[in-house]
């Protein structure tokens, strides 16, 4: 398409759209208070449903219906695809790697950020150490995965320098370096370290905020009852903040679920790696397995629809205590 018919288009659609809502307001200034009323949610709830139905809605309902079928979509084939996802060896890695992702990265993020937090709270440079924490997370998870690449890095000939900083440590200590990287299962849990890096700065801002709201009264009445600062932590800021710490969790273990760059950049999904998103790209974009693809698809949808509910239930019970 040469750059005069894109140019063309271009202006054509501006001027498309600039008629349409010169319709509106046109006929919204002549109708009744009323009917002002109902064009108004039009306008401005219209788009939104719209693009809501052709880019959430449709795409999973169509997802849904093509888990049912065979490899190029033409035929119904039931649960074979689901049988196949719980039954094959390979698949069953998959799995249990996502697994250990959503249970490790959400808790030990969370964990290390409450840490952070707590530790960080009446510091006076608090905000030099919570910047330095934090930053991880301007970086993208491609980037993240080349900077833990060089970290993690193997050189097998002895001659050459060490790049990678854990072996160069192994080296200066005797000890003889490996590649940490094609070690299963343990490499599974050194792709899981980069997120946890990522994250902890998340999850130690929000709490951190969290920690400020609870009542200076709170903690000086406690202090006067003769607490240490643990007892303070556990009996009186974390049942304050317990709110904050589950949506944090479940924020994080979304996030999780749909990990993708670490493990594509990192291993490719090879030597037991691999997670469901992963392989969800590699079935339906490189097999062209559509059924297949689309139900682990399918299978990562159903795994965050009840964290999702777990948050909701948990801010509603939140507020009704309020």
């Amino acid at each position: 398409m040469s750059s005069a018919l894109t140019s063309l288009l271009l202006v054509i659609s501006l001027v498309a759209f600039a008629a349409v809502i010169y319709a509106l307001f046109l006929i919204g200034s002549r109708a009744s208070v009323r009917w002002q009323g109902w064009l108004r949610y039009g306008v401005f709830l219209g788009p939104a449903l719209l693009l809501l139905l052709v880019g959430l809605i449709y795409p999973a309902l169509r997802t849904i219906w093509m888990s049912f079928m065979d490899k190029r979509s033409q035929n119904f084939i039931g649960f074979d695809n689901y049988i196949w996802a719980f039954t094959i060896p390979e698949i069953q890695i998959v799995l249990r790697n996502t697994i250990l992702w959503v249970v490790f990265v959400p808790i030990v993020s969370t964990l290390i950020g409450l840490a952070i937090a707590y530790m960080t709270d009446r510091m006076k440079s608090a905000a030099v150490v919570k910047s330095l924490i934090f930053m991880p997370m301007a970086i993208s998870f491609v980037g993240a995965s080349v900077i833990w690449g060089f970290i993690y890095n193997f050189e097998p000939n002895e001659n050459r320098v060490e790049i990678g900083l854990l072996n160069a440590i192994l080296r200066g200590i005797g000890v003889e370096p490996r590649n940490f990287l094609l070690e299963p299962p343990w490499n599974t849990f050194f792709l899981i370290a980069v997120l946890v890096w990522i994250q902890t700065g998340f999850a130690m801002v929000i709490l951190s905020a969290a920690m400020k709201n609870v009542p200076d009264e709170v903690v000086e009445a406690a202090m006067l009852d003769g607490a240490s600062n643990w007892s303070r932590f556990i009996r009186v800021t974390l049942p304050m903040i317990r709110g904050t710490v589950v949506v944090v969790l479940t924020t994080i273990t979304i996030g999780t679920l749909k990990v993708f760059d670490i493990v594509r950049t990192m291993t490719g999904g090879n030597f037991q790696t691999n997670v469901i998103a992963n392989e969800m790209y590699a079935q339906s974009f490189r097999q062209l397995n559509y059924g297949q693809g689309s139900a682990l698809a399918v299978i990562l949808f159903v795994g965050v629809i009840p964290i999702i509910w777990y948050n909701v239930r948990q801010l509603r019970l939140e507020r009704t205590e309020r």
